[in-house]
């Protein structure tokens, strides 16, 4: 063993290997994205690596694995669970072979996502097993153990991190030395592993019949406990247990109950907490998940107790929980005035406010200024996508009209067009989420012979979420060179008949791409080719001469952070220019050049 000061994302990935997991796949998701990463960082010799194209995909291959009796692990974030779903549901009646983890990374506030949910109530939906770390170091433990019981009991297992224990950093002990799990080959048995309506029904009773069982033995398990005593209980999970624990520390006569297998609810453990207990109070992120099991649990068996929380009132309904908050409902419920910790943080002044927006030189401003040139005085509709050109909603841009979940906006283009043949519809996904979720939408759009305009924001990564390799990138996670798939070569055998591909900065050619395809009527697809700012910075910076009449029309019209004002005129800051010459096109008085003076 070794100690190691690391995420909690790189405790989950060493955990796996320590665990002897053989097959590792997913689809990167903040707040999930360095699991897999950390996995190919670390020795990791005969374990199989991917980045799938999406969720879905991602499941199914670490699915088959665990038939086989392989150690799978699957990553994603709660968002992705929903494209995972499908199979997910049919996996939880088939049941695996050897361990099947699914590590889906819940985001309470939302940090970085569309939606707040909570992976506990998938996993009451689906009926298995879930754990929930609080802590980088419980994760790296809990997720071996997550192993042990998927095997134990044959059944996939979901585990479930938020944002505060993924991106946390803790010194943890570590396998210096892993192997993966030896197995057998997959044995055939289409009674068990090919699903029908029968097999489904007689599964359902079978899983019916196991949970209560799994709840038994999650009740001794090492990570629900109780501490402290009194007549007064917090039940917590999560990174909400460490808020509570800190809270607490100093009060001995209220007990801290943590619950780290939420379902099957550990009904024996939680009634053992609840001995001469008459008021509870449950902290958690996101849903009164363990709030409702209690409430059931006490109705069920006849307990006069009070039960407080999120249901109640006591407890916010949505975002996530801090140690300030924590110890704000904490010291209600204990009956203080003021926090334990004696901090007075009402004087405290509110944090500036700092919207997202795209990089300097980033080539989606470009694409998004070059339709909205394009389409000056004509109706249209813009639909966005999940990627960083998300952020072409923010003013002076103003360039999603719609943003639903991957893949959406090339339908929601078709929808548009349907009920208004009149505008111009567009839809913009970025080249990862066209191969994650967007090929369905366009053989849809040709089947059903939609008028719209695909604009694929071609980065050459998967930029949002830490330029993760994907289909067009021409390299694996297995450290293998592949053939790039091909968008425009897709898109052909779809049956585009249009396609345009156009460097994303070369705004003349842009804009006469986007007028071209404006007026042909069908589907038609252009590609706005330029990498990332990120991974490939173009050279020079821009320079303003004497010319310039102080306009701000740079600055109105595409709103890149390198374009500022200083002493009262427009400047460039040095240190964001990439030097991609998108502001010399604006610029009205050609005050702007690319490198040197002007």
């Amino acid at each position: 063993m070794k100690k190691e000061y690391i995420m909690g994302n790189s405790a989950i990935a060493l955990g796996a290997l320590a665990a002897g997991v053989n097959v590792v796949s997913g689809y990167p998701g903040t707040p999930s994205s360095e699991i897999v990463e950390t996995v190919y960082k670390y020795p990791h010799e005969g374990v199989y690596l991917e980045w799938s194209v999406n969720e879905k995909a991602a499941l199914e291959v670490a699915a088959a694995a665990a038939y086989s009796g392989a150690r799978s692990m699957v990553t994603m974030k709660q968002v992705g669970l929903n494209v995972a779903s499908d199979p997910l549901m049919s996996l939880a009646y088939v049941g695996v072979k050897g361990g099947m983890v699914i590590v889906s990374a819940d985001d309470p506030g939302p940090i970085s996502s569309q939606t707040e949910q909570d992976t506990r109530m998938f996993a009451k939906f689906a009926r298995i097993p879930v754990f929930d770390p609080s802590s980088p170091e419980e994760a790296y433990t809990m997720i071996q153990d997550a192993f042990d019981y998927s095997e134990k009991y044959s059944t996939p297992v979901l585990f479930r991190p938020t944002t505060r224990i993924c991106h946390a950093y803790a010194s943890v002990e570590v396998e210096e030395n892993t192997t993966p799990k030896e197995y057998e080959e997959f044995i055939k048995d289409s009674k068990k592993w090919v699903i029908f309506p029968r097999l489904s029904y007689q599964n359902h009773e079978m899983i019916e019949k196991r949970n209560p069982e799994i709840g038994r033995d999650f009740s001794d398990y090492n990570g629900n406990f109780c501490e402290g005593s009194g007549s007064k209980a917090v039940f917590a999970s999560g990174i909400s247990y460490a808020y509570a624990k800190e809270y607490l520390k100093d009060i001995p006569d209220v007990r801290l109950c943590r619950i780290a297998t939420p379902y099957p609810f550990p009904e024996k453990f939680a009634l053992d907490c609840l001995e001469g207990v008459d008021e509870v109070i449950c902290l958690e992120e996101l849903s009164p998940f363990i709030e409702e099991q209690l409430l059931e649990t006490v109705g069920r068996f006849g307990l006069s107790l009070k039960i407080k929380g999120k249901l109640s009132g006591d407890v916010k309904a949505a975002g996530e929980n801090s140690a300030d908050y924590a110890a704000t409902v904490l010291s209600k419920f204990c009956g203080r005035e003021t926090p334990a910790n004696g901090i007075d943080l009402s004087d405290m002044p509110s944090l500036p406010v700092r919207p997202p927006v795209l990089c300097a030189g980033c080539p989606h401003r470009a694409s998004f200024y070059a339709v909205k040139q394009a389409m000056k005085g004509r109706k249209s509709y813009f639909c966005g996508d999940i990627g960083c050109y998300t952020l072409g909603n923010a003013m002076p841009l103003d360039m999603v009209d719609t943003c639903l979940c991957m893949g959406a906006g090339i339908t929601m283009a078709q929808g548009f067009n349907h009920v208004d043949c009149d505008g111009v519809c567009f839809a913009f996904v970025g080249d990862s989420t066209f191969f994650a979720s967007g090929m369905t939408g366009v053989v849809n759009a040709v089947y059903n012979e939609a008028d719209m305009i695909l604009c694929v924001l071609d980065n050459s990564t998967t930029a949002m979420t830490g330029h993760q390799p994907h289909p067009g990138t021409g390299r694996t996670m297995m450290g293998n060179v592949v053939e790039k798939v091909s968008i425009v070569k897709i898109l052909e055998g779809m049956g585009v008949k249009k396609i345009i591909t156009v460097d994303s900065l070369d705004l003349p050619a842009a804009v006469s791409a986007v007028k071209e395809c404006a007026d042909i009527k069908g589907v038609k697809a252009i590609i706005f080719k330029s990498p990332c700012i990120a991974v490939t910075k173009p050279a020079g910076k821009v320079s303003i001469s004497d010319k310039c009449i102080n306009c701000k029309k740079c600055i109105k019209e595409i709103g890149c952070p390198a374009l500022i004002i200083s002493d009262g005129r427009v400047s460039v800051d040095k240190g964001l220019c990439t030097g991609c010459g998108l502001c010399s096109h604006v610029c009205p008085v050609s005050a702007i050049c690319k490198g040197g003076d002007c």
